[in-house]
């Protein structure tokens, strides 16, 4: 399937749509069709929002956001969020910003068919619960001890980008994995994009680096460079030069639109994007191989 053909079929207005990657393998590509299509009154959720929220901001799609930390990575502050939130532009966004191991428990809760997680002490000790009907407290049926609990997330579409996938859907990926694995499995519908779609002798010869089964995947996208400008672990490297040009370049509503004209809105798809990009960025971007020690899984035939 093509990012064009899954975003038309399993994306909708006014769906609460969880990205993952946790600055390694962010689905770039599939955001940028989202913006293409005009995607609109969205609720997200992500950890680490970074430059694909802020652009998805810019276009106007997300209504609300639910986030733990944003900003440009090492960089600087996300303009688009911070238009949104300060000033509503381009129109008003309700946020809601929680810890990345609040967020993860609610996303663990959801993989797990459970309303709820119980999370540590801490969480009682802020005013946070007080803001929000993501929290209550129980007493500990075992200690007696007050607990936190936090409301579980079921995102109608999960978006993650890995390295590889058979065309069953079975994905795999290593490096930082983050919370694919329980966005994927807490979501109704889950869309994955990797680097390349790979016989399943491949899948089963690894199986230890699978992290979604394909009988959870509803659309299998092969995208060379879907995560771009973020990284994917030994295929390329994260482009910094992309997170400081987009700092500067989108200071201004005026300067992002023509930001988002050049790199999304006047790109077809992502073969389009990547002769944008060029060949010379992309070769200094390429990643050096080094393997891992082969393991011996053992086989009886």
């Amino acid at each position: 399937m093509m990012s064009k053909e899954a975003v038309e079929k399993f994306l909708k207005d006014g769906q609460l749509v969880c990205f993952g990657g946790f600055t390694h393998g962010i689905p770039f590509a599939i955001g940028h069709e989202m913006i293409r299509q005009g995607k609109r009154h969205l609720a997200v959720c992500k950890e680490t929002p970074d430059l694909i929220v802020d652009q998805l901001l810019a276009a106007g799609c997300i209504d609300k956001l639910m986030f733990s930390w944003a900003g440009n990575p090492g960089v600087g502050s996300l303009h688009a969020f911070r238009r949104a939130v300060e000033h509503q532009i381009p129109h008003p966004v309700t946020i809601e910003e929680y810890t990345h191991f609040i967020t993860g428990a609610r996303y663990l809760a959801g993989a797990s068919g459970l309303p709820f997680m119980p999370v540590t002490a801490p969480v009682l000790a802020s005013d946070l619960a007080g803001h929000t009907d993501v929290f209550k407290t129980i007493d500990c049926p075992f200690t007696g001890k007050k607990i936190c609990l936090v409301k579980a997330i079921n995102p109608d579409v999960a978006i993650i980008h890995g390295q590889r996938a058979d065309r069953e859907g079975n994905m795999q990926m290593w490096g930082i994995v983050g919370s694919n694995r329980e966005i994927a499995m807490a979501s109704e519908h889950v869309i994955i994009s990797v680097e390349e779609i790979v016989d399943s002798e491949i899948i089963r010869r690894d199986p230890n680096r699978t992290i979604i089964p394909g009988f959870h995947v509803d659309a299998v996208i092969e995208e060379p460079w879907g995560a771009h400008p973020s990284y994917s672990q030994g295929y390329y490297d994260r482009d910094n030069q992309y997170y400081m040009d987009y700092e500067n370049r989108t200071r201004t509503r005026e300067e992002h639109e023509k930001f988002l004209q050049e790199w999304v809105f006047s790109i077809s798809d992502r073969k389009e994007y990547l002769k944008h990009l060029g060949t010379e960025r992309m070769v200094s971007l390429k990643t050096r191989s080094y393997y891992s020690a082969p393991v011996d899984y053992g086989y009886f035939g």
